[in-house]
């Protein structure tokens, strides 16, 4: 789970936008470019849990990336281990992936076009807002730089995606050694129509607070996630509150088949190695 998945140019874009702006904001607009950088590797999947909260459920998955797309395994619900009847459940439903291939295509091909969304916003970051240094703070893992920032009041964005944009300000807080976003925090300042306000209205005061971790050997990821959102779409309003964190990453295979990913999670497959691919895509 990179930063992609919630929100942030090319390096060479970036140095072009630094020419024209104050030099005080490049430590930012390099590590917008550093996100982009690492949101377009897909060298380095990983293993992890993921417990995702909401006003009505609690659920915590085992999280399997491969190059096939991601898998999940549901292990508790309100933070309580299944039942033997949701555990029957969950253990058909990973049945009927394995054959279904076809499933896991459409979980794949939906992953990339939320990507390719995320994208859209992440690379409009540095022309969407105006940054201004705001000090050096200590944190646990080294000198934090804090920027607040608003929006660009020149920006005009190109397609839905980078709407909410024109309404949202906040503080991004960027690792001095990694130049990568440690924390970010976003508020709607105002009612933000999208869809030219015929499909949509994200209303003032939603919030989403995220931060990032070096997981290990210079891989970071999304570790908390929090977000508030309330919109009007078409004719309904919809509400979005969800916390999420993720822990326990741990590398596997840069080649391994969803197939392979199941047999892991169900705990029968955690010494697969990249020669047993194609054993396991049979399964």
């Amino acid at each position: 789970m990179s930063l992609i998945l919630v929100f942030p140019l090319a390096v060479s874009a970036a140095s072009q936008i630094g020419a024209t702006r104050d030099e005080g904001d490049a430590l930012v607009r390099r590590a917008l470019a550093n996100e982009v950088r690492a949101a377009t590797d897909l060298r380095h999947p990983m293993r992890y849990r993921l417990r995702k909260q909401s006003p009505r459920l609690t659920s915590t998955k085992e999280i399997c990336e491969t190059k096939d797309g991601a898998v999940a395994r549901l292990i508790a619900i309100n933070d309580a281990p299944l039942s033997p009847a949701d555990e029957q459940r969950e253990q058909a439903r990973l049945n009927q992936l394995l054959g279904d291939p076809g499933k896991q295509r459409h979980r794949k091909q939906a992953e990339t076009d939320d990507a390719a969304r995320a994208m859209k916003v992440l690379r409009a970051l540095p022309e969407a807002f105006l940054y201004k240094d705001a000090g050096t703070v200590d944190s646990p893992t080294g000198k934090v730089e804090k920027f607040t920032f608003r929006p660009n009041p020149n920006f005009n964005p190109p397609d839905l995606e980078t709407q909410a944009l024109t309404g949202m300000a906040g503080e991004v807080w960027v690792d001095v050694a990694q130049e990568r976003v440690a924390r970010l925090e976003g508020r709607l300042q105002e009612d933000v129509d999208f869809g030219w306000g015929i499909l949509g209205q994200l209303k003032r005061g939603g919030w989403i607070v995220l931060e990032q971790a070096d997981i290990g050997d210079h891989q970071w990821r999304i570790v908390h996630l929090k977000m508030s959102m309330s919109a009007r779409v078409v004719f309904r309003t919809k509400s979005f509150d969800t916390t999420e964190d993720a822990t326990g990453f741990s590398p596997v295979p840069g080649n391994l088949r969803y197939q392979q990913a199941i047999a892991i999670l169900r705990g029968n497959g955690a010494n697969l190695g990249e020669g047993d691919e194609a054993t396991a895509s049979k399964r």
